[in-house]
């Protein structure tokens, strides 16, 4: 009966795992709840700030704000990639990291000095395994990302921007469309493009002035931007997390119904066996 109790004992093996996956599906599920409402309530005041920068520019106006520098060539520039601290999330990081090796390779193909910025234990590990330079290394910032943070991470890059030092500011993360659809992404925040106005033009009534605004809106605005960007991919995170352990809980239902039969086939024959050999002896003392 070895065999059986080897097959009783992978059983056993592949129940544990299953409560475990299943239990951080149900983690995961919570976590991905929150952070979606927080994607949702960073959204209308990221349409607010665009509705009234769009409503306040006028390219007579931009010429006075740094932020708003459209460089004739990209000659440096900052690459912010938003990975996580955890992994078990399926391709989620890999989705991630691929994204930001496309957008180096293809700014340094043009001709621009890129330095990178790397938030999360998954992203700064691989950085460092390949051997590449990393300007800037965070894994502070946990899966309930605050507007601090969004700043601590874009606000020294704003100042340079404005110097001239940089000429351009990306942000790679996920979108969080849907628990199905968190895809990729690179957004470039800085220089800032001036949104398009959508629908007729709002009548705002200003003071102290268009330009007094401006100059307090357009550094939000940026901030908002990578705000957005960090609890956009922690929702996504989670989604992808999800994902990873309901479909490993899956896989070890097959598992188990898979393993309990072979174990029911072996014991069934065991006992054809044991019955067969009960008949012979029988058998032979009656002989």
């Amino acid at each position: 009966m070895a065999k059986g109790r080897e097959l009783k004992g992978r059983i056993k093996s592949v129940e544990n795992t299953r409560k475990i996956t299943r239990t951080m599906e149900m983690v995961a599920t919570s976590k991905m709840k929150r952070a979606q409402d927080r994607v949702v309530a960073a959204r209308p005041y990221a349409r607010a700030l665009a509705d009234v920068i769009a409503s306040l520019y006028n390219p007579a106006l931009a010429e006075r704000f740094p932020l708003l520098r459209q460089p004739a060539q990209e000659s440096r520039a900052a690459v912010i990639l938003l990975t996580s601290n955890r992994g078990l999330a399926g391709a989620f990081n890999a989705n991630l990291i691929k994204e930001a090796r496309a957008l180096i390779e293809k700014l340094e193909k043009a001709g621009t000095n890129v330095e990178l910025h790397v938030v999360g234990k998954k992203g700064v590990g691989y950085f460092r395994y390949v051997g590449r330079d990393v300007a800037v290394a965070r894994t502070d910032i946990t899966d309930k990302p605050t507007a601090a943070d969004a700043a601590s991470l874009v606000e020294s890059l704003m100042a340079r921007f404005v110097s001239a030092e940089l000429d351009a500011v990306y942000v790679v993360g996920s979108r969080f469309n849907s628990v199905l659809s968190t895809p990729p992404t690179a957004d470039r925040v800085l220089p800032v493009e001036p949104p398009a106005a959508k629908g007729a033009q709002k009548d705002y009534l200003l003071y102290p002035s268009a330009e007094a605004i401006l100059t307090e809106l357009l550094p939000s605005y940026v901030r908002n931007a990578v705000y957005r960007a960090l609890v956009e991919t922690v929702a996504a995170e989670q989604a992808a997390r999800r994902t990873a352990m309901k479909n490993a809980t899956d896989n070890a239902g097959d598992m188990l119904n898979l393993l309990r039969r072979t174990y029911n086939r072996a014991r069934q024959a065991q006992i054809t066996q044991e019955i067969a050999e009960i008949v012979g002896g029988a058998s032979a003392l009656q002989g």
